[in-house]
């Protein structure tokens, strides 16, 4: 067996795996039928819990263990600071968003996170096999109750320093996110997600050789090919988000599924505009006057979200892509509108063709 394939072995056997490859936590998109289609296929599921109560996260684990005992990882952001607020500014945001969608209610900007705290209990009462951070690491302590618990903890990482930070910090593994990734950029600094993005195949083989624990990739990667590549500069596996936007059980609005399979690498876009955190989207008309000349500045995270929360309800219910929150990575064309155990046994088989 080679060095490739006896690595990703190691990783599917220590974490009770079929094929090398995880569902990214997609806040919003990982329904536990999609999740489940993945498990199945001997990959592991995903919940992004960013937006949930514990009741929820609760009932969502209750779910995905309903239909299979497969192993799944429910991952959560690291707590920004306080925002710094400015109601001049928010006026200004509401005052543009009041042109792409209804008029946003004065309270909209006072949006604040769920309960850090109750969350990261519900993720222990959960067991999840993996929890999983964004956004910074867990705090010691939080560490020390998933260790004594069972639990491994999968930390992203977007710079070799955060994973060397990560892997400090008793993480048992590192996700290596590209820049190329859909969704929320992962930096430990929310100021510094546009100043240190680095691609997925120049970041990876840098972390790996950085860490000793394994390495997961993700970004850009939506088929066979990046599959094989990625396992190739020494990731143990792969994390896949976009790539399984279009399957039917991620029930994303026919809108976004359907602009995924046209939307070429240049057709992304690196914006703040929806939630005040930088994420990469479709370049859709909404996104694109957001970064124009004359443009305010977005709020900061998590005023930002609640400001544009009016403006996204009705986009989503009228099916106007244009001003829609439409995450995508850069390989979305890639993306294929298949049911999903079906799309991970496919791209694991492709990638062992391709791998020596």
């Amino acid at each position: 067996m080679s060095e490739i394939r006896s690595r990703s072995a190691a990783f599917c056997q220590r974490f009770r795996l079929d094929l090398p490859i995880l569902l990214a936590p997609m806040a919003g998109a990982c329904p536990p039928a999609l999740s489940i289609a993945v498990a199945q296929a001997g990959g592991a599921g995903a919940c992004g819990a960013l937006l949930m109560q514990p009741a929820e996260i609760a009932a969502w684990a209750d779910a995905m263990r309903a239909q299979t005992d497969r192993p799944f990882q429910i991952n959560l952001w690291i707590p920004d600071p306080p925002p710094k607020r400015d109601a001049a500014q928010e006026a200004h945001v509401r005052e543009f968003l009041g042109k792409w969608g209804p008029p946003v209610p004065l309270t909209a900007a006072d949006a604040v996170p769920q309960d850090f705290a109750a969350q990261c209990d519900a993720l222990l009462a959960a067991r999840p096999a993996i929890v999983s951070s964004i956004m910074g690491l867990y705090a010691p302590a939080f560490v020390e109750r998933l260790k004594a618990a069972g639990i491994a903890w999968f930390a992203t990482a977007t710079t070799v320093a955060e994973a060397r930070a990560a892997e400090s910090a008793g993480a048992d593994a590192v996700i290596a996110q590209g820049m190329e990734a859909g969704g929320h950029r992962g930096c430990f600094e929310a100021a510094r997600a546009e100043a240190t993005q680095s691609g997925l195949f120049s970041l990876l083989p840098a972390v790996v050789d950085a860490v000793r624990v394994p390495v997961i990739a993700t970004g850009g990667i939506a088929d066979a090919r990046g599959i094989a590549a990625a396992l190739t500069l020494g990731a143990s596996a792969v994390q896949i988000g976009t790539g399984f936007l279009r399957c039917p059980e991620a029930g994303i609005h026919p809108a976004w599924a359907q602009a995924l399979a046209a939307a070429l690498p240049e057709k992304t876009v690196l914006t703040r505009a929806f939630s005040g955190r930088a994420g990469r989207s479709l370049a859709t008309d909404y996104a694109i006057a957001a970064a124009a000349p004359g443009a305010p500045a977005p709020a900061p995270y998590p005023v930002q979200r609640g400001l544009t929360a009016t403006m996204r309800k009705h986009a989503q219910e009228t099916g106007d892509l244009q001003r829609m929150q439409a995450w995508a990575g850069q390989s979305a064309a890639l993306a294929r509108a298949v049911p999903a155990a079906d799309l991970a046994r496919a791209l694991w088989e492709g990638a062992q063709r391709l791998l020596p």
